[in-house]
């Protein structure tokens, strides 16, 4: 069972804006090639910081207003919240220590 949580425009602002700690989530598409490669490496870091981050993922085509509303343009797009609030924003196919440098920046 996958710890990354499915989030839409219907729920993201109770499941990431109201949340308190750290929230990562993962922009993506189904048709996108580097979000398939990106969403293993966000899966893994969700079990990794299970209890320390809160992990999930959002569809910007069937959640668009989400995705316009915090401007993405492209994707994956990894948006990083703390208590709710924007904090950080990594774009693009990176490296899992990348991703991993980020959560440890604002984990501290």
């Amino acid at each position: 069972m996958s710890l990354v949580r499915e989030v839409t425009d219907e729920n993201f602002s109770e499941e990431v804006e109201q949340s308190q700690g750290l929230a990562m989530v993962d922009f993506w598409a189904a048709w996108c090639g580097p979000c398939r490669m990106v969403s293993p490496l966000v899966a893994e870091l969700a079990e990794e910081y299970e209890g320390q981050v809160k992990v999930a993922s959002l569809d910007v085509d069937s959640s668009q207003a989400t995705a316009m509303r915090f401007n993405i343009r492209s994707i994956p797009s990894i948006l990083i919240f703390k208590d709710g609030q924007h904090v950080d924003t990594v774009i693009g196919a990176v490296p899992k220590q990348h991703l991993e440098q980020k959560i440890r920046k604002h984990l501290g």
